[in-house]
């Protein structure tokens, strides 16, 4: 009788340790079960839609997908454009926000014709899924163009000056808006007296009506700026694959000229030599597309009549800008270089350099929302 209760017990606490044992191990030693999380994107919506007619020959095209994709996975290879038979295909430049991807077509699309668009299967989730399956529609085009819609900064659009390598200044300079700096520190902010805030996520100064935040701040700032600074880079691109309206207007020299909301382009530099007026109402557009260097000589204005907005104005310029003594410009400076403004220029826009941003003695203003 005894034996028996010794092994019942044996056996009872051999059962406890073995039921222990798994329960241990199945918390620590053995991995957790892998629950799946990601799901294939797939393409919600198109603009134009499938089967559109009409469609305004200088637009562009946008897919919206289910999910946040992978912005390095869209491009002109995995959103296409053709028209024709056999498939002609159509140059362009695609830009991904959000959870939308836009292509823009590098000339206006021919005129009551069809094109035929695709999603191929290497456009992957930011997860690093593919679609699922190709998607591809048709829409036709039209004949009456419409009217031009302003470059997207994103979150650059939340600074008045954003450079990745340095901004100085040669006091007394006055500006109104946050100043950003990424990547480089806040050492390469220069002439601006910068007083750190408490929080070390910002500085301010007597020059600046506004924040100064640089890549060596305090979280969240380093982020932010990251992100601004790629935002910069895709307006910069976005802005640069716009169909232009017209190109090589006066042979890159624009002094004296009235110019209509339109996309320009000059494979050379461009010369503002004496004052320049856009006309146009608050919606309208304008987009400079300059392969060289953009130059305003000392005392030229760039003036808006008409209800024009400095908003919509975008001089994307892939050299450098030089704003000269006492010059003054409207809108946005996008350039893949730097930004010099001479000894009292100014400026109603924004300063968005690839490098670095110069004032002096200058004024410079972020536009109205």
């Amino acid at each position: 009788m005894l034996m028996g209760l010794k092994s019942s017990a044996f056996q009872l606490g051999a059962a406890s340790f073995l039921l222990f044992s798994l329960v241990a191990c199945s918390s620590s030693d053995s991995p957790a079960p892998i629950v799946a999380t990601t799901t294939q994107p797939a393409v919600a919506s198109t603009t134009p839609a499938a089967g559109a007619i009409g469609v305004a020959p200088n637009g562009n095209l946008s897919v919206t997908f289910s999910q946040a994709m992978n912005p390095a996975s869209l491009n002109t290879s995995t959103f296409t454009l053709a028209s024709g038979t056999p498939a002609v295909a159509v140059a362009g430049t695609v830009i991904y926000a959000g959870s939308t991807a836009t292509f823009w077509p590098g000339a206006h699309l021919a005129s009551n014709t069809m094109y035929t668009a695709t999603i191929t299967t290497g456009a992957m989730s930011a997860a690093g899924m593919a679609i699922s399956a190709m998607h591809a529609w048709t829409f036709t085009t039209g004949t009456t163009l419409t009217a031009g819609l302003p470059v997207n900064l994103g979150t650059a659009g939340t600074y008045v000056i954003l450079a990745k390598s340095g901004i100085s200044t040669v006091p007394a300079s006055a500006v109104t808006g946050n100043l950003g700096l990424s990547p480089a520190a806040a050492s390469f902010i220069t002439g601006f007296s910068l007083i750190a805030d408490a929080t070390n996520v910002f500085s301010t100064s007597p020059q600046v009506t506004g924040k100064i935040y640089a890549a060596d701040y305090a979280a969240p700032t380093p982020s932010n700026l990251t992100t601004a600074v790629g935002d910069m880079q895709t307006a910069f691109t976005d802005a640069a694959g716009r169909a232009p309206d017209v190109t090589e207007l006066g042979a890159g020299n624009i002094g004296g000229m009235t110019l209509a909301p339109k996309v320009y382009k000059w494979g050379t530099s461009l010369l503002i030599p004496t004052d320049v007026t856009l006309n146009g109402s608050a919606t309208d557009v304008w987009i400079f597309q300059i392969a060289q260097n953009l130059t305003m000589s000392s005392a030229a204005k760039v003036l808006l009549t008409g209800g024009a907005l400095p908003k919509n104005v975008f001089w994307q310029v892939a050299g450098a800008v030089d704003l000269g003594t006492t010059s003054h410009c409207e809108g946005i400076l996008l350039t893949q270089t730097a930004i010099n403004l001479r000894t009292g220029a100014s400026v109603n826009g924004r300063l968005l350099a690839q490098t670095a941003v110069t004032i002096d003695g200058s004024t410079v203003v972020e536009p109205a929302p």
